[in-house]
């Protein structure tokens, strides 16, 4: 574990907060709006610093903004044990720190992989969850087969979330060896369509000399995410990825529809699939598109801003 990150450029001071067995490094703003919390969740490879265009926007605008490093991320634990990355132990943390907060629920948002943990924690602590805000990634359903078979059969062994299930190691290893390449080619807009290359995409991307596309931060910025994943590698947040199919056991009986109101941004130029079901199993839904690729609310901080505070001001005045 590190201790907490040295100062990030316009964020919070971190401070360490013990929570179901971990600790989290937290980055709070607005404790004078207390009574109306936002948990931020980050996805991968990511950090709570790419919510830094959200903090001050929420916090103008009246709530109480809690932005979590998640366990396996920047000065937060990172368990040894692969299990200890699954839904329960993830959205644990979540619900531990509400408790330490004294808050009996909140609004979660959710980015990416951070999006899947929410959906996750609104199926097994329904009571904790006041609305949902989901970017990128929409509800995934759970089907008859557990997720990473079906994507073995579907894409292939070299499918990122397949390669680090079958090869634990191999991946984890040259994202280590490239941290900084890797990310600088990750965090990428505009980028042209290309042909999919045979190989693991993310290790190939780890490797490649010249980035595409337009960068999504600034050399300040990404160098925020760079330091965190040189200290502490990238082992800790795929261990995410190694629980998908212990998540499909883990869900298997809870109802598996999203009561909460909930709003999902997609980004029209993002490649993660969308749900063609979203209005069936999360019924409250709102939906929007941005124009943008993955990385909405850093590509795209204003107009990010701009719908989540319109959709809280309206679920406010009803």
């Amino acid at each position: 574990m590190n201790p907490p990150s040295h100062r990030l450029p316009d964020f919070p001071e971190p401070t360490l907060v013990a929570v179901n067995g971990v600790e989290l490094e937290v980055f709070e703003a607005g404790r004078h709006n207390a009574g109306r919390p936002v948990v931020l969740c980050h996805g991968w490879p990511e950090h709570a610093y790419s919510w830094r265009h959200q903090v001050p926007a929420l916090v103008a605008a009246g709530y109480h903004v809690i932005v979590p490093n998640q366990r396996g991320y920047g000065g937060s634990s990172r368990p040894a044990d692969v299990t200890e990355y699954d839904i329960e132990h993830l959205s644990g943390d979540l619900v531990a720190l509400l408790d330490h907060y004294g808050y009996e629920d909140a609004t979660f948002v959710g980015h990416d992989w951070g999006a899947f943990v929410v959906w996750g924690l609104t199926l097994l602590h329904p009571h904790r969850v006041n609305r949902v805000i989901n970017l990128s990634l929409p509800y995934q359903e759970r089907g008859e087969r557990p997720w990473i078979e079906v994507m073995e059969e579907a894409l292939g062994g070299d499918f990122y979330f397949v390669h680090f299930n079958r090869r634990p190691g191999v991946a984890d290893a040259v994202l280590d060896e490239n941290a900084s390449r890797f990310l600088r080619n990750l965090y990428r807009k505009n980028e042209p369509l290309r042909a999919p290359e045979p190989g693991m995409a993310l290790m190939q991307l780890a490797r490649a000399e010249v980035p595409l596309g337009e960068p999504v931060m600034s050399d300040a910025e990404l160098a925020v995410f760079v330091a965190a994943f040189e200290a502490t590698g990238f082992t800790g947040s795929i261990n995410w990825y190694r629980n998908l199919d212990r998540n499909w056991r883990l869900l298997a009986d809870v109802d598996p529809v999203v009561k909460q109101p909930a709003l999902m941004i997609y980004g029209s130029r993002d490649m993660v699939a969308r749900s063609e079901r979203l209005a069936e199993l999360v019924p409250d839904v709102d939906v929007v598109d941005l124009d943008c690729g993955h990385w909405i609310q850093q590509e795209l901080p204003e107009e990010t801003n701009r719908m989540i505070l319109t959709w809280l001001a309206q679920q406010d005045a009803t």
